[in-house]
């Protein structure tokens, strides 16, 4: 499984999952914050406060720098006459064959972020799944989606 795919997802991608994962560090510094005052007593051990504060740093390293940049880097997708291949992963990679003639239809997605960022997440249902390739530019997600509608029609017309 050495061999990359010849499409990434794009570079801003990795921006949108960045803050929103550093949204969700701020949740958990409010989270943090409200314990300490709940908490609060004359013997209050500020041991506890340094404590929180390195799980607090420990999240944001690796949910908000390492782990976005890993799967970023380990995100790939072709699109083929006969099938298309998504590769993803943060610890274990996984490589998903979907064949044309199995796709139902072919959607593409935008959140506020995403939008803010000119990408879209392109969704592409079969009858049992849903696979979404996320964050490429709003003109590929676009293009892709009518190149992979067209396939899908001529292959069912081939079965």
């Amino acid at each position: 499984m050495s061999d990359q795919l010849s499409q990434k997802i794009n570079r801003k991608g990795l921006t949108v999952w960045r803050i929103h994962n550093g949204l969700s560090t701020l949740f958990l510094i409010i989270a943090t914050i409200v314990l300490f005052v709940i908490l609060k007593t004359n013997d209050f051990n500020m041991n506890y406060v340094w404590i929180g504060v390195g799980i607090i740093v420990l999240h944001l390293l690796f949910f908000v720098v390492v782990f976005p940049y890993i799967r970023w880097k380990r995100w790939g997708y072709e699109v083929r006459e006969a099938e298309i291949e998504i590769q993803r992963g943060l610890f274990i990679v996984k490589r998903t064959l979907i064949p044309m003639a199995r796709v139902q239809h072919v959607d593409t997605t935008q959140g506020p972020l995403l939008r803010m960022y000119g990408v879209a997440d392109l969704t592409i249902s079969t009858a049992a799944t849903v696979h979404i390739i996320p964050a490429i530019a709003l003109n590929e997600a676009d293009e892709l989606r009518r190149r992979i509608s067209t396939l899908a029609r001529m292959a069912k017309d081939d079965v």
